[in-house]
């Protein structure tokens, strides 16, 4: 897989430099298992340094470097025009927003979801589905990253970070995709805590793990 290789290529000795200053692999929670080889998934696992990329949120204007948020970071990958998987994805990741809201976690974390439709998920898009999903912009910790581009969203989700998607044929309401879904946790020092592949991630273990890595 290209990204495992360039994980390797990049990412390992940065991961080596900081075992020992929290936990192993530079980690603080346990080490996550997986059902086969970790080695052989396409998306970055427990203690890999998450990929490094540049992405700008089209709302704000600001660009994000994801090796350098300096908190922990709550990752997905989804459209706006999704119906089934990507509501849940989003859903789940506005709960654990709303969850740390008000606590001492809520400035302590960052949630990044990333588009991989960057042709029709402009700013304006991406407001009014902030809007329609209760996505609470102002609070300061949500940025929706946007790739510029279709090349750029494939070498981002798909090459980086392991995230299959496959546009459709387009009928009268548009086109869709087939995709695949995956929701990253990493800590403040950009190496990945817990990689859910799943379209259903349990919203109260996402609270936890949030809360254990914002002290």
């Amino acid at each position: 897989m290209q990204r495992r290789a360039l994980l390797r290529a990049g990412g390992v000795g940065i991961v080596a430099g900081l075992s020992g200053c929290l936990g192993g692999n530079g980690t603080q929670l346990a080490r996550q298992e997986y059902a086969t080889d970790p080695q052989n998934l396409p998306y970055p696992t427990w203690g890999e340094q998450v990929p490094e990329v540049t992405l700008p949120d089209p709302i704000t204007g600001d660009e994000v470097e994801t090796t350098a948020v300096g908190l922990p970071a709550v990752y997905t990958f989804f459209f706006s025009h999704c119906m089934s998987v990507c509501p849940i994805l989003i859903g789940t990741l506005r709960n654990a927003q709303t969850a740390v809201g008000g606590t001492a976690h809520e400035d302590m974390v960052r949630f990044l979801p990333i588009t991989f439709d960057p042709q029709r998920d402009d700013a304006a898009r991406l407001q009014q589905y902030a809007a329609d999903m209760n996505v609470d912009l102002t609070m300061g910790n949500w940025s929706f990253l946007r790739p510029r581009g279709v090349d750029r969203a494939k070498a981002v989700v798909s090459d980086r970070f392991g995230v299959v998607f496959d546009r459709t044929e387009e009928t009268d309401d548009g086109y869709m995709f087939a995709h695949t879904a995956l929701t990253l946790i990493v800590n403040a020092d950009a190496i990945v805590e817990r990689a859910y592949r799943t379209g259903s991630p349990d919203e109260g273990q996402i609270i936890a793990d949030i809360e254990a890595l914002t002290g």
